[in-house]
């Protein structure tokens, strides 16, 4: 069975976006990002809450538009609707044999894009595999946690880490249930 593989930047006060969503202070270019975008072409799936998705409306996602072209998209909402989607595209409600759906049929491992709320539930149900973060040098003082409200504690085991220009750091870290 394939990874869950949540793939995130973080500020070293471990947070995901500062207040209202703002991501102005993350690094947006150099060769951390460079390796960042590099992984990512290595999923064919990506999941997400709807809170999530909806961010990318401040970058020019259209709604029902494919926010990775080369990825299936499964966006996890019990409310959310689109008048046109993209093929690539679903809509699931908030259930874990749905996850667990995806991760069976997935080819590759699975990313988990964003979403501190959603990453908390998958968290606590023992969902996240695999913790892959980039470690901005940056604090924020407040926004959104990288794993929302979840008040789980678990163990992890650090398989790799690289150090980038600017002070960026790669880790990644395999959770220990």
């Amino acid at each position: 069975m394939k990874n869950i593989v949540y793939y995130v930047a973080i500020s070293l006060d471990g947070f995901i976006s500062g207040e209202n969503g703002d991501s102005s202070g993350f690094k947006a270019k150099g060769n951390g990002v460079d390796k960042y975008l590099s992984d990512l072409a290595a999923f064919d799936t990506v999941i997400m809450g709807r809170n999530t998705y909806e961010f990318g409306y401040k970058f020019g996602l259209k709604p029902g538009q494919a926010a990775y072209p080369h990825m299936k998209h499964f966006i996890f909402s019990d409310s959310l609707t689109f008048v046109e989607q993209d093929e690539k595209v679903k809509v699931l409600p908030i259930q874990l044999e749905e996850v667990e759906k995806i991760r069976a049929q997935s080819k590759t491992d699975v990313y988990l894009c964003g979403g501190g709320q959603f990453a908390g539930w998958l968290l606590d149900n023992h969902k996240v595999d695999v913790l892959k973060i980039k470690l901005n040098p940056l604090i924020l003082g407040k926004g959104v946690r990288l794993f929302g409200d979840s008040k789980q504690s678990f163990q992890t085991e650090l398989i790799e880490s690289a150090v980038y220009e600017d002070g960026l750091q790669i880790m990644t870290y395999k959770i220990i249930y």
